[in-house]
């Protein structure tokens, strides 16, 4: 609810403070006092895009503060926490228009931006007049009014929940078929790949073993050569020979030395077996350079076909094993991907079907609800003089998307057998005003809290009609707040709290001012509205005729 308007130096005004209330708050005054500047500051602090050069001559700046109350529930609290603003119950905006047309805006005492003032304009106020282009004259809107209006939130969260599978089973579709087909584009190369893999079998580490063993081979020859001439210095006709010459030798001459040889016997037959083991450890390394023939070659063929395979998939030789693995793998989902694909397939069909079901009981809801407006906007223009139009609410297969796939936009024919077509352009100035009374009054049953501002609306109408428009009015007002700029006395009448807009000179300075009337300002102000400047005793009878006839705050 909007509590407080403050203006400093706007167009015509100096200095001006409003305190709003609930219930129906109406502004009148004569053609040109200012009525429309109100609305044009409103917006300024709102964020709407309106009048450039609003600053008061002689003035540096204009500036325009607005305080709203905010429900602990108000969607306005989601914005602010999502902006990272302070939340109270109190919303505070504030926004200064500089001589060069420079703006700079506030929410909470804290810097923000236009576009966030416009987020928050949303949700705290309704503006509807003839020239109404942000609420019910915009067909983009309409289906979130209807859906408001008449269709359980339950089915619109069933169709979005069904909207989101969709969309998840459509998008693993096309990426399995993305796959497969990239896997297909490949699949010579990968048949090939493994069989060349699978043929020659890579192990981990079988690179270095095999360079080992061919730099062993590669060097049998010499090492065969050096062994050999080893084995011969310790066997028969070497070591061993003068071994055994020495120990014949002095066994013979032991027996002269008492004794005295007998250590070195022992030592000499400790050295030949030493030398035995010796010549066994020389003859089993022998052996192992014994080379079958083309061993080496065999070898040499392997190590360098390993290397060559790692340098055509660029890898190292050790990470063939498991590039073997990975194409394998790609290859069996090649070998899979019709059966995988057939699944997400059958995926994919049962989400459209479930989607299918939920658009099919949104849009049954949806005609449903729209048959219900029709009839009860049929029931509002009765008394608004407006018994021959006809207002239809069209619902057509639209784009789909997460609220279903229907389009729906409200029409009018303003005469039996007229072609019906959109608000805007089949209904005159008049005609408009109480279409758009109507359609606000049926679409805001229920609702509470919210500020709604009618610019001139009745506009065009008189007698009994007016009367009529003033009472969906005064409905409307109940548990909400209403704002009406009006020049109908009948509305006026009806009003609950009342401000005359004023002008004055002073100085030679044309200003503006808003007065709260009293209950016999009151009398006097719709009788001027009634007669003019001259204000007869008849007409004040008429103004107190008027307001006598307001019917109780609940009723309509």
């Amino acid at each position: 609810m909007l509590l407080s308007l403050d203006i400093r130096d706007v167009l015509i005004i100096d200095r001006l403070e409003l305190r709003f209330r609930p219930g129906l708050n109406v502004l009148t005054g004569e053609t040109g006092a200012g009525k429309s500047i109100l609305l044009d500051a409103l917006g300024f602090v709102l964020g709407w895009r309106g009048r450039a050069d609003l600053v008061r001559q002689g003035a540096d700046q204009g500036e325009v503060v607005a305080e709203f109350a905010l429900a602990p529930d108000h969607p306005a609290r989601d914005i602010l926490t999502e902006a990272g603003l302070p939340d109270a119950d109190s919303l505070l905006l504030r926004r200064v228009n500089s001589r060069d047309g420079r703006k700079t805006a506030w929410v909470n005492d804290r810097r923000a931006s236009g576009e966030l003032l416009r987020s928050l304009s949303e949700v705290l106020v309704e503006l509807h007049g003839q020239q109404d282009d942000r609420g019910l004259l915009n067909p983009r809107g309409h289906r979130l009014l209807l859906d408001a209006y008449g269709v359980a939130p339950a089915l619109l969260d069933r169709t979005r929940a069904a909207w989101r599978e969709l969309r998840r089973a459509r998008k693993s579709h096309a990426e399995e078929m993305a796959r497969l087909d990239a896997a297909r584009a490949e699949e010579d190369f990968l048949r090939h790949a493994v069989g060349e893999l699978d043929k020659l079998a890579p192990e981990p580490g079988e690179e270095d073993q095999l360079d080992a063993r061919r730099r062993r081979m590669q060097a049998a020859e010499r090492l065969r050569a050096d062994v050999a001439r080893a084995h011969a210095a310790l066997s028969e006709e070497g070591a061993e020979r003068l071994l055994i010459d020495a120990t014949r030798w002095l066994e013979t001459a032991s027996e002269g030395f008492e004794g005295a040889l007998d250590a070195p016997l022992e030592a000499l037959g400790r050295a030949l077996d030493a030398l035995g083991e010796a010549q066994q450890g020389v003859e089993a390394a022998a052996d192992t350079l014994n080379i079958a023939p083309g061993e080496l070659e065999a070898v040499e063929d392997r190590l360098f076909a390993l290397r060559g395979l790692a340098r055509k998939h660029g890898c190292l030789a050790d990470d063939l094993a498991s590039l073997a693995d990975e194409l394998r793998a790609r290859l069996d989902r090649l070998d899979n991907g019709a059966r995988a694909l057939a699944d997400l397939a059958q995926a994919e069909a049962r989400a459209q079907a479930e989607y299918d079901a939920a658009t099919e009981a949104l849009r049954a809801a949806r005609q449903t609800a729209g048959a219900q407006l029709d009839a009860e906007m049929s029931l509002e223009l009765a008394p608004l003089k407006m018994e021959r139009a006809a207002f239809r609410t069209v619902i057509k297969q639209g784009e789909a998307g997460p609220e279903g796939s229907d389009a729906v936009s409200f029409e009018v024919a303003t005469n039996p057998g007229a072609p019906s077509g959109p608000l805007s352009r089949i209904a005159s100035g008049g005609e408009l005003s109480r279409f758009l009374l109507a359609l606000k009054v049926c679409l805001a049953r229920g609702v509470s809290g919210v500020t709604m501002i009618f610019d001139e609306i009745d506009r065009g109408v008189g007698g009994a009609t007016a009367d009529a428009v003033g009472r969906r009015l005064h409905a409307l007002a109940q548990g909400a707040q209403v704002l009406v700029v009006t020049h109908s006395p009948q509305v006026a009448a009806l009003g609950q709290h009342h401000w005359r807009v004023e002008k004055q000179v002073q100085a030679d300075q044309t200003l503006s001012r808003v007065v709260p009337l009293s209950a016999d300002q009151r009398v006097e102000e719709i009788a001027r509205m009634i007669s003019g400047d001259t204000i007869s005793t008849a007409a004040r009878a008429a103004a107190r005729d008027l307001l006598a006839a307001r019917p109780e705050p609940t009723g309509a």
